[in-house]
């Protein structure tokens, strides 16, 4: 006897083929392009946040969620801490 599958679970299994980049935006920087030329290994930019200041994930170049920035050992992460509107 076969047993068909419940409900949801193919369609899972069509979602785990699906492929979504996903950024993270710690803050902005506007600065002149002679400037960012003249940058080499190690420059710092300085951007328009503070560290505690939560940052913005992005899926395929579009804001689906606010995180903010986890450490664990020499790992960096993000953990969400809230969904933007139509995402929830």
């Amino acid at each position: 006897m076969i047993c068909p599958t419940p409900p949801g679970i193919s369609m899972l299994n069509n979602l785990s083929s699906v492929k979504v980049e996903l950024s993270v935006v710690l803050g902005r920087s506007v600065i002149p392009m002679h400037q960012l030329l003249r940058m080499g290994r190690g420059a710092v930019i300085e951007l328009d946040s503070r560290q505690d200041d939560p940052v913005t994930i992005l899926a395929n170049d579009k804001p689906v969620a606010k995180g903010e920035i986890v450490i664990h050992g020499d790992k960096i992460g993000v953990s969400v801490i809230d969904l933007l509107k139509g995402y929830q």
